[in-house]
Order: structure tokens, then sequence, then C-alpha cells
């Protein structure tokens, strides 16, 4: 396979593409998109998120240190999109976009009701890096929508119609599983006669 060299670019795709929401000391909530969010962290439960110093959103959660991750179906694409090219300083997008707003359980930042499942995160350190800060935070509840969960309690996140983004493009996520964890390794079952 041949490949083209490029400079040093973060050039990591597909990437989750989730709804924050924050909320300043004044109350007013404002949500955004984010598409350079991972896990770092599972005892304790922590994530990361990157935002660039000029967004208002950047502004509420430095300010209270506490957000909220929603993670869309593909029924809200339009509107992730609208949240990421929009900003809350000159429209409330939270009204715009008909949100409807759920109460959190461990921080004063609402969830998103119209998200499958949404994450109440509380900020531990922000990290300058350059046009971006790192904002790493602990994972404090998790609210799933009751139809995602089976009788087992496992989540099926492939039921969500969850969505990525990839180089300028958002796609829906594929509901067939290519494999779990551990199948390489393995041993097939025997089958019964």
């Amino acid at each position: 396979m041949t490949k083209k060299t490029y400079k040093g670019s973060a050039m990591l795709n597909p990437v989750p593409a989730v709804l924050i929401t924050s909320k300043n000391k004044e109350a007013k909530v404002n949500v955004f998109t984010v598409g350079w969010i991972g896990t770092a962290c599972t005892r304790p439960p922590m994530i990361t998120i990157a935002i660039r110093p000029e967004r208002l959103s950047y502004d509420y959660i430095k300010e209270t240190g506490e957000f909220v991750v929603n993670l869309p179906s593909k029924a809200l694409v339009k509107a992730v999109d609208f949240c990421g090219v929009k900003s809350g300083r000159t429209v409330d997008k939270i009204k715009e976009l008909s949100f409807e707003l759920g109460e959190s359980k461990n921080v004063s930042v609402p969830y998103l009701d119209n998200c499958p499942i949404s994450l109440e995160c509380r900020v531990k350190d922000i990290i300058p890096l350059g046009s971006h800060d790192l904002f790493l935070a602990e994972v404090l509840c998790v609210h799933v929508e009751e139809d995602l969960i089976d009788i087992n309690g496992k989540i099926h996140y492939e039921k969500a119609n969850l969505i990525c983004y990839s180089h300028g493009e958002y796609f829906g996520l594929s509901k067939n599983s290519l494999g779990s964890f551990g199948f390489s390794v393995s041993k097939k079952k025997k089958k019964k006669r």
C-alpha cells in the first residue's frame, strides 16, 4: 500500500460528535459541539475535552468547573452541526433548537433530555496546549435512556443511533459489531451433537 506523508496534524478520525452543556454563575445555559473528546481513565472514570479559549462554553466551564457530555443520535445531526457553527454569544441554541433540559444529580449543569446518553462531569485540571486547552474531568454519573438497557443491565449503544465526525462530515455508526473485546484470542465453542 502506497502512502503519502503529511506534516504533523491532528488527523485522528473518526471522533465522537457530542453536545456539551455548560452553565455560568448567572444560570445561563449554553450548548456547543465538541469532536475532540476522549476517555482518559476508568478508575476514577475520567474524560478529556479540548476547547478553544475563545468559545463561550470555555468561559462557563472554567468558571463553574462543571459540564455535561450529551451523546446525540442521528436524529440530532443538524442540531449538532448548528451548535458547532453558531455561538451562544449571538443565539440561544437551547431555545432555538427546542432542547429539553433534564436535571442533573451531581452538577448544576442540566443535561439534554433529547440525547440518549449524558455524562455529568466535574473538571479536575485544565492544561493549556496552544490553540485548545485540555479539560480533564471526572465522570460523576451517567444518564442512559432505559430502552437501551437490556434485562441483564447491558447498555446497547448500537441501538442509540450515535454519530461520529470524520474530516468535516458526520456519519452514523453501524448497528453491526465487527467483534467483541477478546474475540481474536477466544477459543471456539464446541458444537453440541
